[in-house]
């Protein structure tokens, strides 16, 4: 067998001599690339087999110097053109990198079909022959056979070994001729020793191959025939498409006195099960089973044709048979316990074809789907075999876990993070997961979740202060009603007692008062927008837990 080569191989070998122009002091560069066929009238598909992530645009030309506009295209990938007459034409392709021109140039020879005759459309060869297929030689010609996926450059002559569909090309050119190749099995004919049946017994007497004709010498053309009541020499002719013929002869003598003999009714069993099947009869010498046993009974786990000769009194065999058959159910699974998240859904199957099912909730389908979360279970029954399973199927939403807000904490306070939304899957930032997190120290701490659905994380930063009775003002704020910082107020983490804050303008002018802790100056004065200045403030505050009397003073300028 010439080795095969895959088609991109093939194809590159038929490229003739590439020659590459380029600006003088430029670096060439050669832009590979391969046609599909050589066939004058079809349409030749030309593909780039360098990496295209690098090129920005192409400019194929067909036909040198190209006098149509179908000459050219400007394709990357697709770009393909008909070829009306043979003859050798230059294709040309400019291949531009970040504004740089390449320019490759390939002579392309493109040839008309020869018109080969490869033999009859379907040839048939004996398993483990050969056949050798011939089209007419030509010394310039290039013969490449296509097999399948696989092609095989070679002479005008080719030896088939496999069944399949073969096709030659001249240079590239792919012919419309092919031939079907069929294989026959080597048959193996045989009718069994002669033999010596009680009067009315029956024998089949089986002579099947592939691919064959059947001659008797009782004149019948089929592949079995049954021998009864006359005594004879029954001989078979079979001819074996691709093999030859082949014979087989066997003398059936008939005599004593017919004698009624059953196995019994052929059989359907359970996987797993064994059935005895039991040719013992009080007049019987001598058993023979098809499968070589001599015992009377014989042992079955396993579907198939079982028969059997007896030997009545020492004189005359009587034969029967009996199928045994295995129900197609088996042991089976509706898979692992899973978990789905939410707005997916699971179909489960105990298809086993004809048969009784039998779900949780009643329903009698084959399959069963499901969207919620639950214990599915199924009873399939075939004849008299059962079987059943059961699966959990739980759904998961997406987690959306959250630690809350960036808080401050006193010195010395502990604060428990509670990871709501995590799940029962996840580990805090120093790896560990317990149910809950103490923190007793500035810090970021975050957390990481998981279910079946996603990953979610979130983290907050704690801080530490001091917790003296200290009351924060901002230095600037825009009451400008887009509710961020639209109050000029305290923030604070004690309990005031007495308070008391004046704002006055640089002039000294007195423009806001409160002795409420709670509320903020909002930027009106006399019922008008103050105008955008800088302000000056006073407050006087009393820590009621340890009666300490705090007074301060700042700026606070008014932003619009």
């Amino acid at each position: 067998m010439v080795p095969k080569k895959n088609l991109l191989t093939i194809m590159l070998g038929m490229l003739l001599a590439v020659t590459v122009t380029a600006r003088a002091g430029s670096r060439p560069m050669l832009t590979n690339f391969i046609y599909n066929t050589t066939c004058t009238g079809e349409e030749v598909e030309f593909t780039i087999t360098d990496p295209l992530n690098d090129i920005d645009s192409v400019k194929w030309y067909f036909v040198s110097p190209p006098a149509l506009a179908e000459d050219s295209s400007d394709l990357i990938t697709g770009a393909t053109h008909r070829y009306a007459a043979p003859g050798t034409y230059t294709v040309t392709l400019k291949v531009y990198r970040n504004g740089v021109e390449d320019i490759t140039t390939v002579p392309v020879t493109i040839v008309d079909r020869r018109g080969v005759d490869l033999g009859p459309v379907n040839l048939t060869i004996c398993e483990n022959a050969t056949h050798t297929l011939t089209v007419p030689y030509d010394a310039a010609a290039t013969y490449t056979w296509y097999f399948a996926e696989d092609t095989v450059t070679g002479t005008n002559t080719h030896t088939v070994t496999e069944p399949g569909t073969y096709y030659v090309a001249y240079n590239g050119c792919k012919e419309l001729d092919s031939i079907n190749i069929f294989h026959s099995p080597i048959p193996d004919i045989d009718l069994g020793p002669d033999r010596i049946l009680c009067t009315d017994e029956l024998l089949t007497l089986d002579a099947t191959a592939q691919n064959a004709t059947y001659l008797w010498s009782t004149g019948e053309t089929s592949p079995t025939i049954v021998a009864s009541g006359v005594t004879q020499t029954y001989s078979v002719s079979v001819d074996v498409a691709g093999c030859g013929v082949y014979t087989d002869d066997v003398t059936i003598t008939f005599r004593g006195t017919p004698y009624p003999f059953n196995l019994g009714a052929d059989t359907l069993l359970c996987p797993g099960e064994t059935v005895i099947i039991d040719a013992y009869r009080p007049e019987a010498t001598a058993y023979q089973w098809n499968g070589g046993s001599r015992n009377p009974q014989i042992s079955v786990n396993r579907g198939g044709t079982y028969s059997v000769f007896v030997t009545i009194n020492g004189d005359c065999d009587v034969v029967d048979t009996m199928e045994v058959r295995y129900s197609r159910l088996g042991p089976f699974s509706l898979g692992n316990d899973t978990t789905l998240c939410y707005g997916d859904f699971l179909v489960l199957s105990a298809d086993h074809g004809t048969g009784n099912y039998l779900w949780q909730d009643g329903s009698d389908q084959a399959t069963y789907h499901v969207d919620s979360s639950g214990y599915y279970y199924v009873r399939v029954q075939i004849g008299r075999c059962v079987e059943s399973d059961t699966i959990r199927v739980d759904f998961q939403d997406s987690l959306r876990v959250s630690l809350g807000e960036d808080s401050v904490l006193c010195t010395g306070e502990t604060l428990q993070l509670v990871p709501r939304g995590a799940g029962n899957n996840f580990k805090w930032q120093d790896s560990t997961a317990t149910a809950t997190f103490l923190v007793t120290q500035p810090g970021i701490y975050a957390i990481v979740a998981q279910n079946v659905c996603n990953r979610a994380t979130d983290s907050v930063n704690i801080y530490y202060q001091n917790c003296d009775c200290t009351v924060f003002l901002p230095t600037a704020f825009s009451p400008n009603g887009d509710g961020r910082n639209d109050y000029f107020r305290p923030v604070y983490r004690c309990q005031i007692g007495q308070y008391k804050l004046s704002i006055y303008n640089r002039w000294g002018e007195f423009i806001f008062h409160t002795t409420d802790p709670r509320v903020g100056w909002n930027g009106l004065y006399n019922g008008s927008p103050a105008a955008m200045a800088t302000y000056v403030w006073t407050l006087e505050y009393i820590d009621e837990l340890n009666l300490k009397k705090y007074s301060k003073t700042g700026t606070i300028t008014l932003i619009r």
